[in-house]
């Protein structure tokens, strides 16, 4: 049973929508791609771990701190006896270790999962015995993408290699394991340490003059987004969405990238452009949130 499923994060999105409606920096678009390939790696290794049919709770994408210290956990599998720990990596092209240090095949030195994966175990070790829960810890290295190659890695390194990875959950599968109580307390205690952190002190600076202004495809992002009677029609990939579903989706980017703003019917006409009837968006708007005040100084919440 998956406990906690995948979210998102935040930051993410957020990055995203700035990805699409202004010029990066050479940094900032770096952590984006970086941000979004690890996301749709933990995406893949969850919908794997979601096909478990033994008996087991699944937390996904925690923050924890122990001793002041915070530690991300991408994975957790919790059986009778063991919590398999995993931390999930998207790792594309060839690496290798030498003299114990991991390099990308440009030569250039790169940050050691295993390293992580020991600072992490270790806490989460130290967190279960400060809670007085003593349950092994099975902790790996799960790299997914099937185009990542790694040499020079000890055999007994607790690496998962992508060729190995249904196997890997193959035999988990098929460990014997019968939960009760005591195992949905845990689940349940690891759900309420997590640490939501607000990402905005991480994102770049931007402002409302500096984004492009339109309605985007939701599967491609495109700006070439037509209106017709009731859908938006994408231009680029052909994608169709009901006008509805558009301003709610803006009205919503609009609200993660200036949280402090009050919702009117005049600034999401002018963020959107394309539609051109005031009124049919102020309808909108009136079906799908709650309006507060009158006339001119009424907003959406």
């Amino acid at each position: 049973m998956n406990k906690k499923p995948l979210i998102k994060p935040a930051e993410l999105i957020i990055l995203g929508f700035l990805n699409t409606r202004m010029t990066l920096s050479k940094d900032d678009r770096k952590n984006y791609l970086s941000l979004k390939k690890g996301y749709e790696g933990e995406v893949l290794f969850n919908s794997l771990t979601d096909k478990l049919e033994c008996e087991c709770l699944t937390v996904n994408g925690v923050l924890l701190e122990f001793n002041n210290t915070k530690f991300q956990i991408d994975s957790l599998i919790i059986l009778q006896q063991t919590i398999y720990m995993n931390e999930v990596k998207n790792f594309e092209g060839d690496y290798y270790y030498e003299k114990q240090l991991l390099y990308s095949a440009n030569g250039s030195e790169r940050k050691d999962p295993l390293l992580q994966l020991k600072r992490s175990s270790s806490l989460l070790r130290q967190l279960l015995q400060n809670l007085g829960l003593y349950m092994p810890i099975e902790a790996r290295v799960v790299y997914v993408n099937p185009e990542f190659t790694l040499y020079q890695a000890s055999r007994n390194e607790p690496i998962i290699f992508p060729t190995q990875v249904n196997r890997y959950l193959k035999n988990i599968n098929t460990t014997p394991s019968k939960l009760n109580g005591k195992h949905e307390k845990l689940a349940n205690k690891f759900i309420s340490l997590d640490i939501i952190e607000p990402p905005y002190p991480r994102l770049p600076p931007y402002g409302y003059d500096k984004l492009r202004k339109g309605i985007t495809c939701e599967l491609c992002s495109s700006f070439s987004i037509f209106v017709g009677v009731n859908n938006c029609v994408c231009g680029d990939c052909g994608h169709v969405e009901s006008v509805e579903s558009a301003v709610v989706r803006t009205v919503r980017e609009i609200k993660l990238l200036f949280p402090d703003w009050k919702i009117t019917t005049s600034e999401v006409f002018e963020w959107c452009k394309v539609i051109e009837c005031r009124k049919r968006i102020s309808r909108i708007l009136g079906k799908n949130f709650k309006i507060i005040g009158v006339r001119n100084w009424a907003y959406y919440e």
